[in-house]
């Protein structure tokens, strides 16, 4: 489970391993009082993004899109962190008064939609595993010569090819 949080609220025991997932350090914190198990300024939004996003909610989805583009160049970083969170509880902590639009909503996503891929992938992987064994010796074809493939049986079937 990954959870967000202001980093100014104070830590409970179900956070799990608090990320602190800004690129400044918040001000007026001290370190021990963020009880941090680590600081991923990696995956913070570039110094670029965030000074244009200036927390403006109107360059909200701008900001959201920009910025999971930039996780995606980022994807070592984020395997590692998704790794954290499939190791148990983990918490997202930021320093925006905005808990609804700020960098970590759109990380918590990203870090999602990444663990659901694998656990689909391992699901169809364990399908194909018991099923797809008589599949293997197949060729491999690309999605559009596939999709060719497919028309033209259409077309025969139809008796106009």
């Amino acid at each position: 489970m990954i959870r967000i949080k202001r980093v100014y609220d104070p830590p409970a025991p179900e956070d799990g391993a608090r990320v602190l997932v800004d690129r400044l350090w918040p001000r007026g914190l001290r370190r021990e009082a963020a009880a941090l198990a680590a600081w991923a300024r990696e995956l913070a939004p570039s110094d670029a993004l965030r000074r244009w996003f200036g927390h403006r909610p109107e360059r909200w989805p701008e900001f959201r899109r920009r910025y999971l583009a930039e996780l995606r160049a980022r994807r070592p970083a984020l395997e590692a962190l998704a790794a954290r969170a499939r190791a148990g509880p983990l918490t997202l902590v930021y320093a925006a008064a905005d808990a609804t639009r700020n960098n970590a909503v759109v990380l918590r996503e990203a870090l999602e939609a990444l663990l659901a891929g694998r656990r689909r992938a391992a699901s169809g992987r364990a399908r194909a595993g018991a099923s797809g064994r008589a599949r293997a010796g197949r060729r491999r074809v690309s999605s559009s010569a596939a999709s060719r493939a497919r028309a033209r049986r259409r077309r025969r079937a139809r008796g106009s090819g």
